[in-house]
């Protein structure tokens, strides 16, 4: 759990005041602090009539109003609120009738500490995805941003990734964790801070890539630790778990994590707090944890490279960033942002991209996604002389015919089997000239480019065709 103090009010009932002290102090120690105490039970409705309540510790044996009438009563007037009932009788029919009056939870008195604060954080998750899941169908539902200015640095105009902007916008504020996938370069940290921006937390956003660190400095990176910890420990260091307090912790590369420093993530998720290096003294988690990987988490659960339990939880809200190439239409929207861009770093004025480069560039597979067409930007704007931009540099680093992504080896397939006739060489080559004139827009640089020939060899075929 990334933060243990709810939005809303927990109300504590009991005529004992050294009862009501001693279990606030408790729940504060566990970092829940949104607290308030009643010994009066009479009071109670007014209390829930004018406060924020979402949760309330009750027990059963008081005087003027008894704790399972105003059990029976919470259940009918507020059924938004949950109550855990905490009473000093330990019988099984109480338990049970309590339950069926609308409890969610019933625990003795005499139980200890940690199973209580278990009892109480289980009882606000379940707020929180009732709350969460609320916000979700609210926000598909109406299928527009409140917060557009948070996805500022995100250049698209594609249908699916609005509809993922509105999914963030649901999610942004939950305390649970949020899973990014998508292939290198589509913008996974882009994404990250706009969630960051959206929760309204009030600490940094700090991110880490995990890839490549061993156990022990996966460990000591997050946690930190005490002087004396390990040789060469001359000083106590913070990890980065407490440098993002009150604030967001993104884990890039997730996908690459040792088996070993999975177990320590799933610990942290869990329990919500961990040890630094060296020290016996537990600390707090006080951040939202966001994850992303380009890697594929299930085959490589199925692999036995993943744990399947931290999977799951990691889960709990989770969005797929599209690849450039299944959002052609983000291209010219891209290229003319990153033409403006290069230029200010470069000292340049912008320069101007001739129309074709659009239409050449949306045949492209851009198996490194935003970042490759941002760094052909950046070199292209680097060697610009004149007016027009030259489309040289963006030619070379596409290759021949425009380079594919690659792809698993998949069985050959004759596109002519099984046709009632054979077309002749020169109905095929008609064929391909005519599909690659539709892709390429009419532009027959880039549709000679697309089949492999010279353009001037293309213009000719297509004189013969008149």
């Amino acid at each position: 759990m990334t933060q243990t103090v709810p939005s809303f009010g927990i109300l504590l009932v009991d005529d004992e005041p050294a009862w009501l002290r001693s279990v606030s102090l408790t729940l504060a120690r566990a970092g829940i602090t949104n607290i308030l105490t009643c010994s009066d039970s009479r009071e109670v409705p007014g209390i829930l009539a004018t406060r924020k309540v979402r949760l309330v510790l009750l027990d059963l044996t008081m005087p003027h109003l008894p704790g399972e009438a105003l059990l029976a009563q919470i259940a009918e007037r507020h059924p938004e609120i949950l109550t855990i009932v905490v009473s000093g009788m330990n019988q099984i029919e109480t338990a049970v009738r309590c339950m069926r009056l609308g409890a969610f939870d019933y625990f003795v008195k005499t139980v200890e500490e940690d199973r209580l604060v278990t009892g109480v954080l289980r009882a606000i998750r379940v707020l929180d995805l009732e709350r969460e899941n609320r916000a979700i169908s609210d926000r598909i539902l109406s299928s527009e941003l409140r917060h557009p200015e948070a996805f500022v640095d995100i250049v698209t105009n594609d249908r699916a990734l609005r509809a993922i902007f509105c999914y963030i916008e649901a999610v942004a504020k939950s305390r649970q964790p949020l899973l990014i996938s998508g292939e290198s370069g589509v913008g996974k940290e882009l994404v990250a801070r706009a969630v960051h921006t959206l929760s309204g937390n009030t600490g940094p956003l700090v991110a880490v890539n995990v890839a490549g660190l061993d156990d022990t400095v996966f460990a000591d990176t997050l946690f930190g630790h005490v002087r004396g910890a390990y040789t060469g420990a001359d000083q106590a260091r913070r990890g980065m778990i407490e440098e993002a307090t009150d604030g967001t912790l993104f884990l890039d590369e997730i996908g690459d994590l040792s088996i070993p420093s999975q177990v320590k993530l799933l610990r942290l998720l869990q329990e919500g707090e961990y040890f630094p290096l060296g020290s016996d003294r537990p600390k707090r988690l006080k951040a939202r944890i966001i994850v992303a990987t380009h890697r594929d988490l299930v085959a490589k659960e199925k692999e036995g490279a993943f744990r399947r339990d931290l999977y799951y939880r990691l889960r709990t809200h989770r969005v797929l960033i599209p690849p450039l190439r299944e959002r052609p239409g983000d291209i010219p929207l891209l290229l003319d942002h990153f033409l403006g861009e290069a230029a200010q770093a470069l000292g340049k004025k912008k320069p101007t991209p001739p129309r074709e480069l659009a239409q050449l560039l949306c045949t492209y597979d851009f198996p490194g996604n935003i970042r490759e067409l941002r760094a052909m930007v950046y070199d292209a704007v680097s060697l610009h002389r004149e007016r027009i931009l030259s489309m040289e540099t963006f030619l070379k680093a596409i290759g021949p015919a425009g380079a594919k992504r690659p792809a698993a080896p998949a069985p050959e397939r004759n596109l002519f089997a099984g046709a009632d006739r054979l077309p002749t060489f020169t109905e095929a080559a008609e064929l391909l000239v005519a599909e690659a004139m539709q892709r390429s827009g009419g532009n027959q640089t880039i549709a000679a480019r697309l089949l492999g020939i010279s353009q001037p060899a293309l213009s000719k075929r297509l004189k013969n065709r008149e």
